[in-house]
């Protein structure tokens, strides 16, 4: 069985759509599982109707734009009187329903029932479009499969009630299902974090034991940098599943971190092609004999430093880092690089649910902190170190280390 991932650019309206189904015909829709994400910017629509709903401001216009969008979208795939037009109703009317209803206070459950809801309707425009041209697909609800813990907007996955639930699955057809969401024991929705669409694919591949998974992106493949950040890029025609990691770890957004390992185990082979030039080869992600190791840049925006040393100029010693990690888990916050001397430790820090501030508050009633807001970490991978001047051009540099031909710095 092949896995094709579709992402939100991919689906962003209804000449995205039709595309899909021109990927389709161009590499063959047979026993072929699609994971599709939210449409376009639906994903940060939704996330404002949830800010909306807990600053007590009007949610319900927002819904309604979301809502039109859609039907927007369904109006240039589907006749009149489709049978589609009344469930993309009546998903905005539960999305209402369940905000009316709501006494949870936790702002993380309420995002995820909410802003799942981008990708069951992407998934059942999907779907239903694919069967009225004759690409005859089942859509599945994603939730009755992936099975997760209660870690709302970073769910964990329960890999032996996933594997058995996916194995019910026919080999011999097709389906459409949507990426980033699973549920729990309650069945409440869970989501799998931020671009999680890739993982969600990488799952179904591992449990089906796929053939192959592709994920289909506006860009040619994996580039030696991002194109909109960096001039005289390069696609990596091959590249192994470590480089892959390494590079989703330091902050490349064309893979999802996680994604990989599961393919990996399993040796399955992973494509990253363009919806825009279906033919064209893409990258290939698979053993380490086929890696292809290019100097490749990385910048991963809205990070945070912080400066930590201990108030009576000690070391800092095991129990001062068990302080601080404990702090860090508590606040959700990942540490993206990490440099320490004897005195003092230096964090480059993710802040995805915006607790830095309390973070700092927290270490400085034991500790002596500086912060710096919004810097840049900016990674080179497989660098030539004889030419190591040319990274520091032009560039504030706040923290720097090398190490096995990957340089990275903090600038801001």
């Amino acid at each position: 069985m092949k896995i094709f991932k579709f992402g939100g650019a991919s689906v962003k309206d209804a000449e995205g759509v039709k595309n899909v189904a021109l990927v389709l015909e161009s590499q063959g829709f047979e026993n072929c599982l699609l994971v599709v994400s939210a449409m376009g910017k639906t994903t940060n629509a939704l996330e404002k109707v949830v800010e909306n709903y807990f600053a007590k401001q009007d949610y319900q216009t927002e819904i309604e734009k979301v809502k039109q969008s859609h039907l927007e979208i369904s109006n240039g795939l589907f006749k009149e009187n489709h049978p589609v037009f009344a469930e993309i109703s009546l998903f905005f009317d539960d999305i209402e329903s369940f905000l009316r209803r709501n006494k949870s206070p936790n702002y993380n459950f309420v995002y995820d029932q909410v802003v799942s809801c981008g990708e069951m309707i992407s998934s059942k425009i999907l779907s239903e479009y694919l069967n009225d041209i004759q690409f005859k697909n089942t859509w599945l609800d994603a939730r009755d499969y992936l099975k997760t813990d209660s870690n709302y907007r970073e769910g964990n996955i329960n890999w032996e009630e996933t594997q058995k639930n996916i194995s019910t699955l026919n080999g011999n057809q097709s389906y459409v299902t949507q990426g980033f969401i699973g549920s729990e024991a309650n069945n409440f929705t869970v989501t799998l974090g931020r671009e999680g669409s890739d993982y969600s694919a990488a799952i179904f591949a591992y449990c089906l034991n796929a053939e192959a998974m592709t994920i289909w992106k506006d860009v040619p493949g994996v580039m030696t940098g991002d194109p909109r950040k960096f001039e005289n890029v390069n696609l990596l025609s091959n590249i192994s599943y470590e480089e892959a990691i390494e590079m989703a770890y330091y902050g490349a957004s064309v893979i999802h971190p996680k994604t990989l390992q599961p393919l990996k185990q399993k040796h399955i082979p992973f494509y990253v092609k363009s919806f825009l030039e279906p033919q064209r080869p893409g990258t290939k992600v698979g053993n380490a004999s086929e890696n292809q190791k290019e100097e490749s840049y990385i910048l991963k925006e809205n990070q945070h430093l912080i400066r930590i040393a201990t108030r009576d100029f000690s070391f800092i010693a095991e129990e001062h880092l068990s302080q601080i990690f404990a702090q860090l888990a508590k606040y959700k916050i990942k540490i993206s690089l990490m440099q320490n001397s004897a005195i003092s430790l230096a964090l480059c820090l993710e802040d995805k649910y915006g607790h830095i501030d309390e973070l700092n508050q927290e270490l400085q009633t034991i500790f002596s902190t500086e912060l710096t807001k919004n810097v840049s970490l900016f990674t080179v991978r497989n660098a030539k170190l004889e030419d190591l001047n040319k990274f520091y051009e032009n560039k504030n540099i706040l923290l720097e280390q090398i190490s096995q031909k990957t340089i990275q710095v903090v600038i801001n």
